[in-house]
């Protein structure tokens, strides 16, 4: 359903550092830079998959955060989870929600952890269905 989420920075070569070295560990790269619309470059893993486009504000006005937006991104495990976190938290983004359990366990468990990037965008990484098998990420 959702084919791209943008968000604004005011430090693009800053930005495109922070996100080319996370959103690697998913397999993600930039897919998109289009030479007549300086800074918007979009990430993805395929061009039919969701992607994040990362871009000065159109307006020319500072880029601001969305108070009450956030941008969720599933996993594929607990332990995916945990480490896309310490990996976001390694690269300077700031905790605001260590990885845990989010209800009660089970089909429809919810196991998250926020992070906000270097321009204070709200991120949650998150995986829903029960204890992976391979016990990864059950710690919590």
């Amino acid at each position: 359903m959702i084919s791209y989420a943008t968000i604004g920075t005011n430090n693009l070569p800053r930005a495109l550092a922070f996100y080319d070295a996370l959103l690697a560990t998913l397999g993600a790269r930039r897919l998109l830079e289009p030479p007549d619309h300086a800074g918007f470059t979009m990430y993805g893993v395929d061009r039919q998959s969701p992607s994040l486009v990362i871009t000065g504000p159109y307006d020319g006005q500072p880029a601001t955060v969305g108070n009450g937006s956030m941008i969720a991104m599933a996993m594929p495990s607990r332990g995916a989870v945990d480490r896309f976190h310490a990996q976001a938290l390694a690269l300077g983004a700031a905790d605001d929600g260590a990885p845990g359990l989010r209800s009660d366990e089970g089909e429809r468990a919810f196991y998250g952890a926020y992070f906000r990037d270097l321009d204070g965008h709200k991120f949650c990484v998150m995986r829903i269905g029960p204890a992976d098998r391979s016990g990864e990420g059950q710690n919590r």
